[in-house]
């Protein structure tokens, strides 16, 4: 592993080539924070396949990348006067001693080593230390982004609400809600407008994030691990036909669920 020097180095470099790219590269020079930001996210989803992937090498890649996007736009900040590097590494370090008052004194220097709480602890109030913040956001509710996918967008909204106090005290509790909810669709589904039943929808989607949390369970993962095995046994339906000379419309419904069990079967 590199020592702390190298380190800074390593950031001293990137910040340097930044510099160059910017004056001297015809691309990077017409960029704009908004012509980067699709960019942006599409290197967090790499980052987080590779983290789910366990690739270490590729996750280091991937940090690089979307180190890269950070420097990127704090550069295209300062340009306008608006702000620099250093003024986003001061605002975050700031914020982490603020809503770390069992490791830090309020000047960032250490406290002296003791008990603290235990993660749990520093999970269920982490909320209300946050809204304490001086610039912080206005509501518990507003660092969340529109923007965000709406699976992630409910899982947060969830866990700020946890750590505000708002949740269940027995996980168990959340099948009722998920029942409920349930019920509510059939009932809309065989009498309310389109509309109605795509909140009621919603509420069921909602509810099942809830308790897919509850339980340690990450609602992104589990379903994107639905999504590969649907995949998986698709493509085998899609071989057979192939194979066999044939195509969907050839096939009855009762056929496909045959070979998609087939599927199944071979373990995909």
């Amino acid at each position: 592993m590199h020592t702390r020097e190298e380190k800074i180095q390593a950031f001293g470099r990137l910040l340097d080539i930044m510099d160059s790219l910017r004056e001297r590269c015809p691309w990077n020079a017409e960029q704009t924070m908004e012509s980067i930001r699709p960019m942006t996210e599409e290197e967090v989803y790499e980052l987080s396949d590779e983290i789910v992937k366990g690739n270490p090498q590729g996750i280091a890649k991937e940090i690089g990348d979307l180190l890269y996007h950070m420097v990127f736009y704090a550069r295209i900040a300062q340009e306008k006067g608006e702000f620099d590097i250093a003024d986003s590494i001061d605002k975050v370090c700031h914020k982490m001693v603020f809503r770390h008052p069992h490791v830090f004194r309020a000047d960032g220097t250490l406290l002296p080593e003791g008990e603290a709480p235990s993660a749990k602890e520093i999970a269920d109030t982490w909320e209300i230390v946050k809204a304490k913040e001086k610039d912080g956001n206005r509501t518990v509710m507003s660092g969340i982004p529109d923007t965000m996918p709406a699976l992630l967008r409910a899982l947060s909204m969830q866990e700020k609400a946890r750590g505000c106090g708002f949740d269940w005290k027995e996980k168990e509790g959340v099948w009722d809600k998920v029942k409920e909810e349930c019920s509510e669709i059939e009932e809309a589904a065989a009498t309310a407008a389109s509309d109605e039943l795509e909140l009621e929808f919603g509420d069921l989607l909602f509810s099942v994030i809830n308790a897919a949390r509850l339980y340690g369970v990450d609602p992104e993962a589990a379903l994107s691990r639905t999504c590969s095995k649907f995949r998986r046994r698709f493509d085998y339906l899609e071989r057979r036909l192939h194979e066999d000379g044939r195509g969907f419309s050839d096939l009855t419904l009762q056929e496909m669920d045959a070979v998609w069990d087939e599927a199944k079967s071979k373990g995909l």
